[in-house]
């Protein structure tokens, strides 16, 4: 028969869904039920009314039941106390990665293990963002702890790309990210009506940074991949002067004119003390299906021009692929659709190359629950 000591075992290794910690580990496991091979477990949520419940009692059913003779799983529901809640808060802000109410950016921190990467363009439409969803999906499937922050405060795709939605929940000062394969998520996007505009100037856009840096929840990362907007404007200065050893990763399609803008963007770097890692060239041409033939559409030649003008390395060459457009509108990354495709590969490509450089990784009749 399970007993208590087995059960607990069990529930270890559930997170919660939002923290990312194991249930037993934030205090959550308030009761263990145990009747023969039915089993009751009592959770304290972190907040009433938690919308993740449901994902909750699916996980902790299945780990549960795993159990031999275990024939049955009830999971209900109570919420910590405001005394509970103010220790935990008080444990996780005290960990690297959490919210603080002095603004303390955590990954700017010398200490930091955090692998710190903006991703930037010269214009608009060299498909930036959908590079930057890809990567981060890539990096969290080869087992790294990944995060993206979709800077891109007037244009802000990520959610969409990622297939997240939801408003993410404020727990005792702290923000906690959403999470799409694998990925935690913050950007302006959850916040706001998708139909109205942004309309931030300079000191408005540099706090919401600062908020997304310092009071969300982002635990222990491997890696920050920030979205940013075309250009060299407010996002990139403010970016910079916050995380003064992020990296730059340029992405720009072959079209000599987008290569020009690029550069701007790259040079850019040499002013707020950015290091540029790799130029990434998108759109680089499209082989017919029909006759293997590759069509250069946006040109040849400009990432490696790039590459070469900033003395970085070309890290890769992603082709035109109309799957590549569906994935990103549908909210699946193609690396995770289509991961043998030319697109994908060159992407895991990309992720291989940062791993390398980075630093080491760190149903049955109720039971007597007192609800």
């Amino acid at each position: 028969m399970p007993t208590e000591e087995l059960v607990r075992q069990q529930l270890a290794t559930v997170d919660d869904p939002e923290i990312g910690k194991p249930i037993t580990e934030l205090g959550m496991v308030e009761q263990v039920v145990i009747e023969g091979g039915r089993v009751g477990v009592k959770i304290k949520l972190t907040i009433p009314g938690c919308p993740l419940k449901d994902t909750i009692t699916r996980e902790v059913t299945a780990a549960v039941s795993q159990l031999d003779d275990v024939t049955d799983v009830q999971v209900a529901f109570g919420s910590m106390t405001e005394d509970e809640r103010t220790n935990l808060s008080s444990r996780l802000r005290a960990e690297k990665g959490s919210g603080n109410a002095d603004m303390t950016i955590p990954f700017a921190e010398a200490g930091s293990k955090t692998r710190v990467i903006a991703i930037a363009s010269g214009k608009g439409g060299v498909g930036k963002s959908s590079v930057t969803a890809n990567l981060a999906v890539s990096l969290a499937r080869k087992g790294y702890e990944v995060g993206v922050l979709d800077a891109d405060i007037w244009g802000y795709s990520i959610p969409r790309m990622m297939g997240a939605e939801g408003r993410p929940v404020a727990f005792e000062g702290m923000v906690m990210p959403l999470q799409a394969h694998g990925v935690k998520l913050i950007s302006i996007g959850f916040f706001t009506d998708p139909d109205r505009s942004v309309i931030w100037r300079g000191p408005m856009l540099h706090r919401a940074l600062q908020q997304f840096l310092a009071d969300v929840y982002w635990g222990e990362l491997d890696f920050l991949l920030m979205d940013l907007p075309p250009g060299t404007g407010d996002v990139a200065i403010s970016l910079a002067q916050m995380l003064p050893n992020a990296e730059m990763l340029v992405v720009t399609t072959p079209q000599p004119a987008a290569q020009k803008v690029a550069l701007r963007a790259g040079k850019a770097t040499e002013e707020t003390g950015m290091n540029v890692v790799g130029v990434i060239e998108n759109m680089t041409g499209f082989t017919d299906p029909a006759t293997g033939t590759v069509h250069e559409i946006f040109g040849s030649g400009g990432g490696a021009l790039l590459a070469e003008e900033l003395d970085t390395d070309l890290l890769a060459r992603i082709p035109i692929d109309p799957r590549l457009r569906a994935g990103s509108d549908e909210g699946t990354p193609i690396v995770v659709s289509e991961p043998d495709a030319p697109v994908s590969q060159q992407v895991d490509k990309v992720a291989e190359e940062l791993v390398a450089r980075a630093p080491s990784k760190v149903v049955g009749r109720s039971l007597p629950l007192n609800v």
